[in-house]
């Protein structure tokens, strides 16, 4: 294991590729200022009402504070309140924050970060690098944008296919700094061009390059500079997101590479521990569950679902396995933990399932595959052949509280995740983005 300490420097610092030598100093007194700010405001936060600031939402749960949201849908589904459409190719959903929309596509080679009013009016669209394309036959209809962007405190960060990592004022879509992940870090093209989207925590910034400079990097968000660097996490690019946890006294980092699920402790970068998981096209795409002192793990093309248990023994950090099964090899739809039961879809092990957190018994299944949320009590499930179905989260059996079909006109499949905020449903199918009023009575 290799690590590199820079640690937080001082703000008066030249920023990483800032525009302007005015903008920077105005930039640097508003950043001072959150600084200050922020050395008294936790990190990642729990989930509240009207806010879904990062893909699956503040504290990565994928779980909406939304109550009082309908319990059933009328036979043609919920009242659809707009939809737009121009925002490029991709599977990016939406981040919420600061009373805006955040999303991100490719149109014409070039990727772009978009910002929406509530009433889908486009504030703002700036570009973030080049777009990911690919020689590769079965792989030419998963080009687009698959990075959700994530809001925190006026700013919005997101990370373009390429590596190209930005943040951007998050009401006028100034670019504050930018950094290439593969040029800093020496890292390798990802197969499948960079997907995750980016992890906040208090002042720092999270993220894979998955270079031999930085497989797992620690970067001031005021700046994107260096704080810590860690190259010793075996395999290639996972494509899930970062999550936190905090077990045995430590923060931790936890992420998936293409042969192994980690984590790291967030102050240094130093690996706490890793169980391997290799599936048979080495993709490990579903974000870990974390509970107490509980990691749930999913990977599809048949490896299935896992339990871990993380062990402390003094400073170390022993993971052992409470069960295995072949069941809910998730894809990458997402998989929600509520009441004591996992939902989510398998890829090999098609069709919808409930598993019990912590024997894996199987409670019910259905036919179908997609990506979900969870809110109030509900699960969202979206198909990935565009029908939405409305279900009670409960392992006592499959039942739809309501159904309908999105919008024909956008090409492939919905891979996109749903968002529930605000009292209203998002989804996001190719360049089209639609808001569905969910909201009771």
């Amino acid at each position: 294991m290799g690590i590199s300490v820079n640690f937080y420097s001082c703000l008066c610092r030249q920023s990483y590729h800032v525009d302007g030598c005015k903008r920077r100093n105005s930039v640097h007194i508003f950043l001072s200022y959150f600084l200050l700010f922020n050395l008294f405001v936790p990190g990642v936060s729990a989930q509240k009402p009207g806010e879904w600031p990062a893909f699956h939402g503040s504290d990565r749960s994928n779980k909406s504070a939304e109550t009082g949201l309908m319990r059933s849908w009328p036979a043609n589904g919920p009242g659809l309140i707009w939809s737009v459409s121009g925002i490029g190719e991709g599977f990016s959903t939406v981040s919420i924050g600061g009373g805006l929309l955040y999303t991100s596509g490719t149109i014409a080679g070039q990727a772009f970060v978009f910002c929406y009013t509530p009433d889908g009016k486009l504030l703002w669209k700036k570009p973030n690098g080049n777009a990911w394309s690919t020689e590769l036959s079965y792989a030419s209809s998963y080009t687009g944008a698959r990075s959700t962007p994530t809001y925190d405190n006026g700013i919005v960060y997101q990370l373009g296919e390429m590596g190209r990592l930005a943040a951007f004022d998050a009401y006028s879509g100034t670019e504050i700094w930018h950094r290439n992940l593969r040029e800093d870090f020496d890292a390798e093209m990802p197969e499948y061009g960079y997907s995750e989207s980016v992890l906040i925590d208090g002042r720092y910034l999270y993220t894979h390059p998955s270079g031999r400079g930085g497989f797992l990097v620690c970067l001031n968000k005021h700046n994107g500079e260096l704080v810590w660097s860690t190259t010793g996490i075996p395999g290639t690019e996972g494509y899930s997101s970062l999550v936190i946890d905090e077990t045995g006294g430590y923060r931790q980092i936890i992420g998936s590479t293409s042969t192994c699920y980690y984590g790291v402790d967030s102050k240094i970068g130093r690996i706490l521990w890793r169980v391997d998981c290799v599936n048979q096209r080495e993709l490990n795409l579903t974000d870990a569950i974390v509970y107490k002192d509980y990691v749930f793990i999913s990977s599809g093309y048949g490896k299935g679902s896992m339990l871990i248990k993380l062990r402390s023994e003094g400073k170390e950090i022993k993971p052992e396995t409470v069960w295995k099964s072949d069941l809910m090899d998730n894809h990458h739809g997402g998989v929600i933990l509520y009441n004591g039961y996992m939902y989510g879809s398998g890829s090999n092990s098609r069709g919808w399932f409930c598993l019990d957190f912590m024997t894996g018994k199987q409670m019910w299944k259905t036919e179908g595959k997609g990506s979900v949320t969870f809110a109030d009590g509900m699960l969202y499930m979206l198909n990935e052949t565009g029908t939405v179905k409305l279900v009670r989260a409960t392992p006592d059996k499959f039942e739809v509280s309501g159904e309908f079909r999105v919008p024909p006109g956008g090409e492939g499949l919905f891979w996109a995740h749903p968002v529930v905020c605000g009292g209203r449903l998002y989804i996001r199918h190719s360049d089209k983005l639609y808001a569905y009023s969910i909201a009771g009575k």
